[in-house]
């Protein structure tokens, strides 16, 4: 994984409540074995008609959000089924940052494991960020090292993570690097069990 501290990017506002892992990536773009090329499909119900045209007002097929690697969303963020192709969808297309008042359990786990940071704001904040992004492109500054959302007006916003999700993502740390960061003790268990 790679490892994230500083994002800076103006905010997709996606100003929806319940986001399914089905509309996140539906399920007949799961036939793929790699985790990569999923981002095509992220959202594709919400960005596509039936005849495969853009549909021109959903928030990420217009212009000033191309490139965006915040996605800002309401509540309950990745409820539904347990995918793991949804943050794989969500990281192939760009987004290294998902901020939500609420996230579904194992879709926030799974955040982790891929190398997005989900963050939990308050509804209060999450509401200031989507108005603000869905009035002009607004940038904010995602500091994990910090803990904070710093909008382009100056306002802070922090966040708390679990110390252990967050020396992961910094280091950019699946669960088997993990394993390896502790190869020596391995070693020498593994030597002397074969002693015995």
């Amino acid at each position: 994984m790679e490892p994230i501290n500083q994002v800076t990017s103006v905010i997709t506002p996606l100003d929806r409540k319940n986001v399914d892992t089905d509309q996140i990536i539906s399920k007949e773009f799961l036939k793929r074995i790699e985790r990569t090329g999923f981002g095509r499909f992220l959202f594709h119900h919400w960005r596509f008609d039936e005849q495969g045209n853009e549909i021109p007002d959903f928030v990420l097929n217009k212009p000033e959000f191309k490139g965006s690697q915040i996605l800002v969303a309401q509540d309950n963020f990745g409820c539904g089924s347990s995918r793991e192709h949804a943050p794989w969808a969500i990281l192939d297309y760009g987004f290294r940052v998902v901020v939500a008042p609420s996230f579904a359990d194992i879709f926030h786990n799974n955040c982790f494991k891929n190398g997005i940071l989900p963050i939990k704001l308050t509804e209060t904040e999450c509401d200031e960020i989507l108005s603000k992004g869905l009035a002009n492109p607004y940038s904010v500054d995602v500091s994990l090292e910090e803990q904070t959302v710093t909008g382009e007006d100056g306002k802070v916003y922090s966040f708390n993570i679990d110390p252990y999700y967050k020396e992961m993502l910094l280091n950019g740390w699946d669960e088997i690097a993990l394993t390896f960061k502790y190869d020596e003790k391995i070693a020498e268990y593994e030597a002397k069990r074969i002693a015995y």
